[in-house]
């Protein structure tokens, strides 16, 4: 042949691609073929040549597109029909060597894009019409060359299977519609056919690569797209040991590399009918909604989920080449669903494609037992979660019980393989956070679905725990453990997620403990997966079609009420009425019989033998509950069979006859009501339905021998209807139905047909399909009961299309965690708790750890107190630092657990610190045991000089630790062990322990060298990045945590206080809100270890505390700032509490040393500094008292600068300490001192220029002060001069004279030296402060009263001071009245309120300063003032009156008797005459009192008068008339009262008996009266001499008759001669006048003088006014006349006045 010279073979094709291509294969044909045979394909593949050589060289621009009307690029029309069509001939399957050149050819056109058109047939009948292209013919052709399964030639099928892939891969060419499942179909057929294990292989990955083609054409809706090479080891087989040959993988990915050669590389010109393509695409989109891409490729999809879908014949239901295809659709399926784009989510129509076909897929194949059907099925499912479950929310909701939670709960008789699959399959799903969320949002929060997550989680549990102790299995030990393990990596992997997905809503930052080292060695995993599902849901939040964004407080609720609703669903299911009513309660169900009986009717889960309980109770509201459920079903057209059939559906009929009773009665009303012609009366209707039930239990109860027959039937149900029989046929034909077909109630169907359940598992029967799926190999029936069972599940989607889809909620609030830990927290507790504690598998325990610590994370961050505590202490038991002896690698990555949480979740820990400290005090402890350093106890136990040697000791004999281990009571006590609570061990446990012990211990705790003690250190010093809350915290743990290790009473540690030292040192610089938190629980904690009993303990804090504070007094303080005082409180609590005098000495010390070199830097610290000396000065050790006082001494004399320079209180604290010190009971001397340090400090105030001027005077204090700053105003004076005055005050009121006597003195002097500095208002505010509550601490104000009673309660010596204290204030006002004269209406009170004492010596003294102040400062009174002055006074005297009274009170009940009896016979008395006798010394006593009560109080009031008269004569030019008003009021009310008290006469008389029983003298009653009558007309008679014209403007003349009448009376009345007298002293036995007695002569002889004095006034009168008045008193004086008199003057008297003045009057007339 010409053709085999090599230089016509290269110029063979001509110029084109086209040609030169098709002229090689051409070539090869020829060779190839029998020249007998193949006569015409030689002489078309000549004859094609001959053209294609005689081609013209096409245009620079025709070489992008083809010649009109030819199929091949760059070939005319006549080459191109020639090349193609012996290229048609040649693909014989007969000839495999004549095919392959031609399959070489038609893939290689295709690959560079020469042929174009579309296949629009791959029939090779319809193929051969004249009408179909060139490509469809080859197409066809290329079809049939596989079409009966390959001919079994290799290399023809491997041919076949490139050009598929070519027809599918070119843009040019365009495949569609049923060629595109064509070529899918020639693929399986190879697959399915082949004997080669690699052709099939080859097949499989062809048939993956046509559909990745495909659905990446339909996500661009382009031909022209880039498409990756599909790799074998994703579609590798392990089940099929043939196609897992590594030379045969590796030469199935060269086939489809080679195949796909280019695919990715970008063509550096465009598609050649891409445009007019993608154009029509575009229309035909326009019209039917979708291009025809897109429209090939949901076709597509629902071929594959057909071929799914096929199942064998009844005869040959295990047939392994259908299993094959149906895995082989499977993987498909799941290739084409795990590479789905954004357009799957986004399209209804391939939504619902997933839906109708694939998920009915699932459904189907579900009952196969193969496991490679199983692990797709999971793997299918699985990929639907994570990319469709937005549109899946019921579909999930139903297969993920099916196929996950079914095998996952099954522990005791699972199939290994199948539930390692769904172990594996839910690790994948854990791994994506956002899976995680949505399904406990969507499925646990939502009461119309099942609880996905907790069942998830429960089923983890159950694995995680293993085969229950004493259960049958058939897991080995090594697979049951294997499921351990890897259920626990679930549930790791679980809280993982959710921990991520948590960090990335809150921003908390990259959160990856798993990849330290502390936890685990194990190789990280990526997340890709994670990320892609959380990029997906992403994509989801804008579906809003779809789903929905909600808040946690909305699904807070949702999960509630489902809560909720399970709960009464519960309580129903035990106790119906219960139920029932806890719904109503709760709202969940209305309270009307119609909701109650619609939810019996419609809600899952109630148990059906209770709901047909309730239904046959006989109260009032479950009858009308049952009558309203009945009423509520339609039997209309229903046979009665059917009818009784259709009614038990719904529940089980209960077992007692009556309950029975009145459902069937109503059941038999309510179907003749729907069926009025069924029967002649409701009665007949209720007989048959009992006796079908009877019959019914009859017919089908196993333990029934003597069946009832049909006869016995019929006869039963005799003249039934209204006493006519029914028809034989009609019972005859209900006979055999119910014995043939048993009626089964709602517990035994297998489908509840009745039941429309809210709950997607309920309206899916998913209970029934879990009763038929199995995983053992199925038998024939199963299929057909599947059958049904779909098509019943069918049915159920049919009639939900029309319905609403349910939402699906996207929620972005990490708050939902919170519900989420709290429904799974205790069974991952319980899994990761009991599998660290069963084992000691690295791996194991390393996901146990993990999962706690995830855990402790999440619970952290969520404020979940309990939740975290749970955790993170199950982590710190299995440190199992409380039982070092037993310690395992485990136990060490423990350690590391709480190390890392420690350091990454220091911010959330808050109480838990103390669990995470608890471990590191006990790490340290052990760590010190390891290297024989002694511990703690031997310093806190010895004196501390002492241990300071051991120290020195122990770190130079390093040698012999280790040696002594075995004497140490700590190694002992270690080694013994004990719980986690109290590392103590029992006291029945012996204290010996032996070498091997011993060595064991040392050699356990070595595993701890894996932790450095730099790692612990770590946590301490990065405390301070630890927040404001997070730092209290810790700081609140670590306190506790120590106190713990220091009141162990057997080994005592420090590691925490020093470690408190550390960090009150790492966190000072912290601002001043956040360290006084922390400061505030380092100060209880150091005020607590400061008062422990320990005294080693006790110093070392205090030393401790002292180091604090002087780093702390380096930092200056501002103004008006107090955290120093808090800051020294600490020293001042322990110096009052404590009971250690080392301990307060040290304080003592620690205090002045810290004063005496920070003293410019103290600001507030003052207060704290003089509390301790205040304390100190109380102390009962003589050393400490003078330490301090010493202190206090120097502080005072050198820097009482810096005392006044702070707050004013600091001078307070000052002040208070030195009186403190007045009362130490060790040195007088410095009592003494220390008041008069207090006058120093007044002086040194006035040195320092505290000049008290008021502010807005501007007035400096006087230049002649020393100091030259004359002009120096300090703020803050008032303040500072109060206290030191004040506390003085307070030191008058001391139990001892002479500190009393000083503290007056001085404050006095200090007050009279100093005067002159002070202002008005700093005076007035002295006297608010200092002088008035000296003198009364119960007065506060001028007008306040205080009753003698409060008067009486002072002391003597309160008494004594307060008069000295009121002389002293008398002495002060008169030196500065100027200044102090506002105050003196409140000091005219204070002073004369003393005259109301119940005391004569201070009420004397009160009229005594009273009448001093007149007289220092009575020349300077104003008109007003004076007034003050006499109104106190008055007030004052006449409150005293009441004193009167209250002993007339006193003595009204009281007797007196007139003989006192003997006592010498008192032992003869009888008990009752003993008391009398009691009773009689009492009311004596009584009396006694009374009298020299009586005897004051006329001494007081004879003084007042004196004084007043003695004021009028000193000061007579200064008063007003209103003045003389008020002293002439004081005199009368005073002689008024005297009048009072003398005519009380039973009251003198039991004083007369009483005075001549005790022997005392009788108070001069009359005498006073005498007295204040002439005192009172002395000033009368004064005024009238020294003011006449006052006198007639008072009309004063008037009232001297008064009382001169008023005198005279009472004399007549004496004399027996008053009315009053007359008729209280007439005895009508006597004829004759009585002369007077003794007593009343004494009386008349007192009354003489007086009355001789008013009888000189009226003989001194001018004798008009005593004409004037005589009418008045000439009755008077004629009594006079007649009546007895004690002596003659006053007979004398009225001679003279009858004689003179009288006698004269008549002669005038």
């Amino acid at each position: 042949m010409s053709s085999s010279d090599p230089a016509a073979e290269g110029a063979l094709g001509g110029a084109s691609p086209a040609s030169r291509v098709l002229a090689r294969a051409l070539d090869k044909v020829i060779k190839h073929s029998s020249w007998r045979r193949h006569a015409a394909l030689v002489a078309a593949s000549k004859s094609a040549l001959d053209l294609l050589s005689s081609a013209p060289a096409p245009e620079p621009d025709e070489a992008s597109a083809p010649p009109p009307a030819s199929p091949v690029l760059g070939l005319p029309a006549p080459a191109a029909d020639a090349a193609l069509g012996a290229l048609l001939l040649a693909l014989d399957p007969a000839s495999p060597k004549v095919a392959e050149p031609a399959l070489e050819c038609v893939a290689g056109l295709l690959s560079l894009r020469l042929v174009h058109g579309d296949v629009d047939a791959a029939d090779p009948s319809a193929a051969a019409s004249p009408h179909s292209s060139p490509v469809s013919k080859l197409f066809a052709a290329v079809l049939s060359c596989v079409s009966l399964g390959g001919g079994g030639d290799d290399a023809l099928e491997l041919a076949v299977l490139r050009v598929l892939v070519a027809f599918a891969r070119c843009p040019a060419v365009s495949v569609s519609g049923e060629c595109l499942g064509q070529v899918v179909k020639a693929c399986y057929n190879v697959y399915l056919g082949s004997p080669s294990g690699g052709n099939q292989l080859c097949a499989k990955l062809a048939i993956a690569q046509v559909l990745a083609i495909v659905f990446a054409r339909v996500e661009a809706d382009a031909m022209d797209v880039r498409v990756r090479t599909i790799s074998a080891a994703d579609m590798m087989d392990l089940s099929d040991r043939s196609l897992n040959d590594s030379s045969v993988v590796q030469a199935a990915q060269t086939f489809i590399n080679e195949a796909m050669e280019g695919s990715d590389v970008p063509e550096e010109t465009p598609p050649v009918d891409a445009a007019p393509i993608e154009v029509e695409g575009e229309s035909s989109g326009e019209n039917g909604g979708m291009s025809k891409i897109r429209e090939d490729g949901l076709a597509l999809f629902k071929n594959l989920c057909k071929l799914s879908m096929k199942f064998g014949m009844p005869g040959s239901p295990d047939d392994p080449m259908l299993l094959r295809g149906k895995v082989l659709s499977l993987e498909l399926v799941r290739m084409v669903i795990d590479n789905a784009g954004p357009f799957w989510k986004t399209n209804e129509k391939y939504l619902e494609a997933i839906k109708q076909y694939l998920c009915l897929s699932l459904l189907k194949n579900s009952a196969l037992s193969a496991m490679s059907v199983f692990q797709l099925l999971c793997s299918i499912f699985v990929s639907l979660i994570s990319r469709f479950r937005s549109g899946l929310k019921e579909e999930i909701g139903m297969f993920f019980p099916m196929l996950i939670l079914r095998v996952l709960e099954n522990v005791l008789q699972p199939s290994f393989l199948q539930k390692m699959t769904v172990l594996n399959f839910l690790e994948k799903i854990c791994k994506e956070p956002q899976v995680i969320i949505d399904i406990f949002v969507n499925f646990d929060c939502d009461v119309d679905a099942p609880n996905i997550f907790e069942r998830i989680v429960n089923g983890l549990l159950k694995t995680a725990l293993g085969v229950p102790a004493g259960s049958t299995t058939t897991l080995t030990v090594a697979q049951d453990q294997t499921f351990r393990i890897e259920s626990v990596k679930c549930l790791a992997t679980i809280v993982k997620s959710m921990s991520a997905w948590m960090d990335q809503q809150l921003r908390i930052g990259e959160f990856s403990p798993s990849s330290s080292e502390t936890l685990s060695s194990v190789d990280n995993h990526n997340m890709h997966n994670g990320e892609e599902g959380s990029g997906m849901d992403y994509e989801l939040q804008f579906d809003t079609s779809s789903s929905d964004i909600t808040d946690s407080s909305s699904l807070e609720q949702r999960r509630a009420y489902k809560m909720e609703l399970q709960k009464g669903i519960s309580l129903f299911n035990k106790k119906p009425s219960k139920g029932i009513d806890f719904l109503i309660r709760s709202k969940k169900i209305g309270n009307s019989p119609e909701d109650v009986a619609s939810f019996l009717r419609n809600m899952g889960g109630l148990n059906a033998t209770m709901i047909g309980d309730y239904l046959g109770e006989r109260d009032d509201f479950p009858l009308k509950v049952m009558h309203a459920y009945v009423d509520a079903l339609d039997f209309k057209g229903m046979d009665f069979g059917q009818a009784i059939r259709y009614f038990l559906q719904g529940f089980r009929l209960p077992g007692e006859a009556q309950k029975i009773d009145r459902i069937m009665e109503k059941f038999a009303q309510c179907y003749c009501k729907c069926n009025p012609d069924a029967f002649t009366s409701a009665d007949t209707a209720y007989v048959l339905a009992y006796s079908v039930i009877l019959l019914n239990t009859d017919a089908h109860n196993p333990m029934v021998k003597n069946k009832m027959s049909k006869s016995d039937f019929m006869r039963n149900n005799r003249g039934i209807d209204d006493g006519k029989d029914l028809p034989e046929d009609y019972l005859s034909a209900l006979y055999d139905q119910i014995v043939n077909n048993e009626i089964k109630m709602s517990a035994d169907s297998s489908v509840a047909q009745t039941k429309q359940s809210n709950s997607v598992s309920r309206l899916l029967g998913l209970d029934n399909i879990i009763n038929f799926v199995n995983w053992r190999p199925t038998e024939d029936k199963a299929v057909g009961a599947n059958d049904l069972l779909i098509k019943h599940i069918q049915e159920k989607f049919k009639a939900k299309r029309g319905k609403l889809e349910s939402t699906f909620y996207v929620v972005a609030d990490a708050t939902i965690l919170r519900f989420m830990m709290e429904s799974c927290w205790a069974p991952m507790m319980a899994a990761f708790s009991v599998l660290l504690d069963q084992c000691d598998d690295k791996a194991a325990t390393s996901q146990c750890l993990k999962g706690l610590r995830f855990s402790v994370h999440i619970t952290s961050v969520m404020c979940m107190q309990t939740q975290r505590d749970a955790f993170l202490t199950s982590i710190a038991k299995f440190t199992s630092l409380h039982s070092a002896a037993e310690m395992k690698q485990k136990n060490v990555d423990s350690m590391k657990a709480i190390i890392a949480i420690a350091i990454e979740d220091g911010d959330y820990l808050q109480e838990a610190w103390e669990h995470v400290l608890t471990c590191l005090s006990r790490f340290e402890h052990l760590h010190l045991l390891g290297e024989g350093v002694p511990t703690d106890a031997s310093f806190l136990t010895v004196p501390l000089s002492e241990s300071e040697e051991k120290t020195k000791k122990a770190t130079s004999v390093l040698s012999s630790k280790k040696t002594n281990a075995l004497q140490n009571p700590a190694v002992m006590a270690a080694i013994r062990g004990g719980t986690y609570d109290s590392t103590v061990s029992k006291a029945s446990v012996s204290a010996l322990v032996t070498p091997e012990q011993i060595n064991h211990f040392l050699s356990s705790i070595n595993l701890l060298d894996q932790i450095g003690i730099v790692e612990l250190n770590h946590i301490f010093a990065h405390s301070q990045r630890l927040n404001s809350d997070a730092i209290v915290a810790f700081v609140k743990a670590l306190c506790k945590v120590s106190m713990t290790e220091l009141q162990s009473p057997t080994d005592p540690r420090i590691f925490c206080l020093t470690k408190i030292v550390e960090i009150a040192h790492y966190n000072m610089s912290r601002i001043r809100l956040v360290w006084s938190r922390i400061w505030k629980v380092l100060s209880d904690f150091f005020v607590s270890v400061g008062l422990l009993e320990n005294l080693s303990v006790a110093i070392f804090v205090m030393d401790s505390l002292r180091q604090l504070a002087m780093k702390f007094l380096e930092r200056e303080e501002l103004a008006n700032y107090n955290f120093q005082n808090e800051f020294l409180r600490p020293f001042v609590i322990v110096m009052q509490r404590s009971n250690a005098p080392e301990v307060r000495e040290l304080i003592v010390r620690c205090v002045s040393q810290m004063v005496l070199s920070r003293v410019s830097n103290i600001k507030s610290g003052w207060k704290g500094v003089f509390m301790v000396f205040t304390s100190a000065a109380a102390d009962d050790t003589r050393s400490i008292v003078l330490l301090a006082f010493e202190t206090v001494e120097k502080i005072v004399r050198d820097h009482f600068h810096h005392i006044t320079e702070t707050e004013t209180t600091t001078f307070t604290d000052c002040v208070t300490c030195l009186i403190a010190f007045t009362s130490s009971q060790f040195n007088s001397d410095a009592n003494l001192n220390a008041i008069a340090f207090l006058r120093f400090c007044a002086v040194k105030l006035a040195e320092e220029g505290f000049v008290c001027q008021d502010k807005d005077t501007g007035q400096p204090r006087n230049s002649d002060m020393p100091g030259g700053n004359a002009t120096v105003h300090k703020d803050g004076h008032v303040s500072l001069w109060v206290p030191l005055l004040a506390g003085l005050a307070r030191l008058t009121t001391d139990p001892r004279p002479t500190i009393k006597k000083s503290a007056v003195g001085v404050l006095f002097d200090i007050l009279k030296d100093h005067g002159r500095l002070f202002s008005q208002t700093f005076w007035v505010d002295i006297f608010e402060r200092v002088v008035y509550p000296l003198l009364s601490n119960e007065r506060s104000t001028s007008n306040d009263q205080i009753s003698t009673s409060n008067s009486a309660e002072y002391t003597l010596p309160d008494l004594e001071t307060q008069m000295l204290a009121v002389k002293c204030l008398v002495g002060l006002f008169v030196n500065f009245f100027d200044v102090l004269r506002p105050e003196l209406a409140r000091t005219a009170s204070a002073v004369t309120y003393f005259i109301r004492s119940p005391y004569k010596h201070c009420a004397t003294t009160g009229v005594s300063a009273i009448i001093r102040l007149a007289e220092g400062v009575g020349n300077k009174l104003s008109k007003e003032e004076w007034k003050v002055i006499l109104t106190c006074f008055k007030e004052s005297v006449t409150h005293t009156f009441v004193i009167f009274s209250k002993i007339v009170r006193m003595m009204q009940d009281i007797d007196i008797p007139d003989i006192i009896d003997s006592y010498s016979e008192s032992e003869q008395y009888l008990d009752h005459e003993m008391y009398n006798n009691d009773e009689e010394e009492a009311n004596m006593e009584t009396t006694s009192y009374a009298i020299v009560k009586l005897k004051n109080h006329m001494a007081l009031l004879l003084i007042v008068i004196q004084h007043i008269i003695k004021l009028y004569e000193d000061h007579r030019k200064y008063l007003h008339a209103e003045h003389i008003s008020i002293l002439l009021e004081t005199m009368s009310a005073t002689a008024i009262h005297s009048s009072e008290v003398s005519s009380e006469s039973s009251l003198h008389m039991k004083f007369h008996k009483a005075c001549s029983l005790l022997e005392v003298s009788e108070p001069a009653i009359v005498h006073f009266e005498n007295e204040c009558y002439q005192s009172y007309l002395k000033l009368l008679q004064a005024l009238q001499h020294d003011c006449p014209s006052l006198s007639e403007e008072m009309n004063l003349e008037s009232q001297v008759l008064n009382i001169c009448k008023k005198i005279l009376q009472t004399y007549l009345k004496c004399a027996g001669h008053g009315p009053c007298d007359e008729a209280s002293h007439r005895n009508p036995s006597l004829r004759c006048a009585v002369p007077l007695s003794a007593a009343k002569k004494e009386e008349l002889a007192a009354r003489t003088s007086l009355v001789l004095q008013v009888m000189k006034i009226l003989g001194d009168l001018e004798k008009n006014s005593f004409s004037r008045i005589l009418p008045c008193f000439f009755p008077l004086l004629v009594d006079l006349i007649r009546c007895e008199h004690s002596s003659g003057e006053v007979q004398h008297a009225l001679y003279k006045m009858f004689q003179s003045d009288i006698g004269s009057m008549i002669q005038v007339q």
